[in-house]
This record gives C-alpha cells, structure tokens and sequence, in this order.
C-alpha cells in the first residue's frame, strides 16, 4: 500500500478518535443535565436527605463534574465503565450480557437487508425510466417515510393480533429450534430491514447511476456488451467504493432503530438495557451503552472509508 493511501487511513484513524473523544465529553455533559437523582432513585422519595448525601458521596456525585469526567475517562480507556449505580455490578459485565443479543440482531438484519437492497438499487439503475424503476422508487421513498414505530405497530397487529402467526414480543429463551429462531426475529428484523433497505437501495440506485453515466459504459455499449455484461464486469467494480459507503452508513441506522425495536418487542439487547438506565438514573450505564454504540457507528463509517481509499486509485494518490 501507498505511502498517499497510508497517510489517508491514519487521518480518517485520528478523525474517529477525536469523535469519540468528543462524545465522550458531550455524553457525560448531557447525562449529567437528565433530571432525577440516582442517590434519590435508589433509596425512594421517603429517605432522608442525610442518607441521599450519604450515597451520594458513596456513587461520587458530590465530585465536581470535570473531574468526574477524567476520571471516568481515564477508567473508559482502560475498559472500565464503572459500576451501575441501580445494579451494584460492573457496567462491563452488564453490556456484555446483552451485546451480543444486538449484535445477533443487527446481523440478521444486514445478511437479509444488503442482498435485497443492492439487488433493487442495481435493478433501479439498469431500468432507469422504466415503469419498473418508477415503482421502486415510489415503495422506496414512501418506505422511507414510514417511522419504525408505526412499521412495528402494524406488524404486531397484522401478524400477532390479526393472523396470530408470530409472537408480540421477543423471548430469547423460546428460540429452542430455528422454526423457534425465525419466529422470534421475523417482526423485528422486517420492522429494521424496511426502513433499511429503502435507504440502502436508493444509494446504490445513485452510485451506479454515476458510473451507468461515464464515458467507459458509452465505449462498452458501442462495443456491443449487454446491459447485464456492463454492470457486473465494468460499472460494480467502480462502484465497490460509493457502495461500500452506502451499505455503511445504512447499517449504522441499525444502532438507532434498535432502540425502537427492542423496546417495543421487549428484545433483552443493549438498546432496552440503556432504556433502562435512563428510567432508573443510571448515568454510568447509560454512559456506557452510548459508547459502545458510537464506537460502533464510527467503525462503520471508518470501514467505508477505507473501502473507498482502497478501491479508488485517485484518493491513493493524491
């Protein structure tokens, strides 16, 4: 790899540092504006004040802010996020508990989304004007406009109430078979994937029109190649880049969405267990998930970055 393309990933490298150091700071800022008390939350409405100030002093909420934000920062870099205030356990240990229930859904949520969407952005691009393209826009643009809420409703009451052949919520512990598994996930992993797929397709809708457009496609078609030929030997290799991109920023719509979806079918991912720690006051847990999902938002975006650098001779050697 090319000293141009090295100095380019180190940048977009130190970029996302920066960004997460900055929410960092924006997080504790905000968490700490939240009305309620975690002492007061603990101990219910009829403790007194002396054994508010007590606990208070125990959590360290008597500490001035900026140091207790260097201090939470110091222990965040080392992999500590501190102790839940309402749980009396290790933030870590409750994150990895329910890690890898979001991470199991937003991975069936891309493996059925991106095959989908690049097929309807392709399809959209190669019929461009077509009665086809036409009505894949209006369903991608009209799914677009849908919130997930409303998606998640009308599914519970279509599919639940209505036809009754899938379960309201989502208990992990029923998924005994995979007949169990595609019960389980099919409402959420469709309520995810509708908005996600429109976003998606669109964008690659747009990439491979800018590459349908250039010069070398004219010179191909002159040639006598197919339309089939043209996009899977010449336009998709040029769009790996803008596609990468796309299919990037269209998955960290997940780490939103999932807060939507898991509260409304009860899923026991991380997105419910920062739900929770926003009712119950919990600041370092609710420090602690917004973290790990901007770390993760931010892993996206650098992954497409460096799928663009990689794939474009341009960026290497500027």
């Amino acid at each position: 790899m090319k000293a141009n393309a090295q100095r380019l990933i180190a940048a977009r490298l130190g970029y996302a540092l920066v960004t997460l150091l900055l929410v960092s700071a924006i997080v504790f800022a905000i968490t700490g504006l939240l009305p309620g008390d975690a002492a007061q939350q603990a101990l219910g409405q009829a403790a007194t004040p002396e054994l508010v100030a007590a606990l208070r002093h125990q959590f360290g909420l008597d500490q001035p802010a900026l140091q207790r934000y260097f201090q939470w920062l110091l222990h965040v870099v080392s992999g500590n996020f501190g102790t839940s205030l309402s749980n009396n356990m290790p933030v870590s240990d409750l994150i990895a508990t329910r890690l890898p229930n979001t991470l199991m859904l937003a991975g069936l949520t891309a493996a059925v989304s991106v095959p989908i969407a690049l097929a309807i952005g392709i399809l959209s691009a190669m019929y461009r004007g077509s009665l086809l393209d036409r009505a894949l826009n209006v369903l991608t643009l009209s799914t677009v406009a849908v919130p997930e809420f409303l998606i998640a409703t009308i599914a519970v009451l279509i599919f639940a109430v209505k036809l009754r052949w899938l379960p309201a919520l989502s208990y992990l512990s029923e998924v005994t078979s995979f007949g169990a598994l595609l019960r389980i996930y099919a409402m959420p992993v469709m309520t995810l994937c509708c908005v996600l797929v429109a976003q998606m397709a669109r964008m690659t809708r747009a990439a491979v029109l800018d590459q349908l457009n250039a010069s070398y496609v004219e010179m191909a078609v002159l040639k006598g190649a197919t339309p089939m030929r043209i996009v899977l030997r010449h336009v998709l290799p040029n769009t790996i880049g803008p596609i990468a991109n796309a299919v990037a920023l269209s998955l960290s719509y997940l780490f939103g969405g999932v807060v939507i979806v898991e509260s409304i079918f009860n899923y026991p991912g991380l997105a419910s267990l920062m739900v929770d720690a926003v009712t119950n006051r919990d600041m370092p847990l609710v420090q602690g998930c917004v973290m790990v999902f901007c770390a993760a938002y931010l892993a996206l975006v650098l992954i497409a970055d460096l799928c663009q650098i990689i794939s474009n001779p341009r960026l290497r050697q500027r």
